[in-house]
């Protein structure tokens, strides 16, 4: 399968710089790696993003994510292998993707009370940053229909 077009940051390069600068700020956030990778990975499961998907575990197995986590991500609620912290980010992550599928607030309180008790104001800006940036990639993907294992 090919892509419809070259992906959009490739083609507009001043795009590729704001993404970077993205990404490196959210480094600066003091979130664990293994808790960016889930919430990444669990975004692109929601949208159906393949491309994402792929990458994402690869990304997650280089932060040292173990197969039991990866293959349990998609049913995170019913697994043992997360933390109350790891939960806390999924159910952000689930929220802030999922925002047309609720009436009421996007993101309800209790999720936000949650995460808040594990997450100070910077590792939460990193994590709304990284489901905002997965969301971004997720619909450029899918709109160009890039396929999974892609590389720029």
């Amino acid at each position: 399968m090919k892509a419809r077009m070259q992906n959009p940051a490739m083609v507009l390069p001043d795009a590729m710089k704001g993404i970077q600068n993205l990404f490196k700020a959210m480094n600066t956030g003091g979130v664990p790696q293994e808790i960016m990778e889930l919430v990444h990975l669990r975004a692109s499961q929601i949208n159906g993003c393949s491309t994402c998907v792929y990458g994402g575990v690869a990304s997650a197995r280089k932060a040292g994510m173990s197969d039991d986590r990866l293959h349990s991500v998609v049913a995170w609620r019913e697994a043992p292998f997360f933390t109350d912290a790891e939960r806390a980010a999924l159910a952000l992550a689930e929220a802030a993707t999922r925002l047309a599928d609720r009436s009421g607030k996007a993101v309800p309180d209790d999720v936000w009370d949650e995460a808040a008790d594990h997450f100070d104001e910077k590792q939460l800006a990193a994590i709304i940053l990284m489901v905002a940036t997965t969301n971004f990639f997720n619909r450029i993907n899918a709109t160009i229909e890039e396929p999974a294992g892609a590389t720029w």
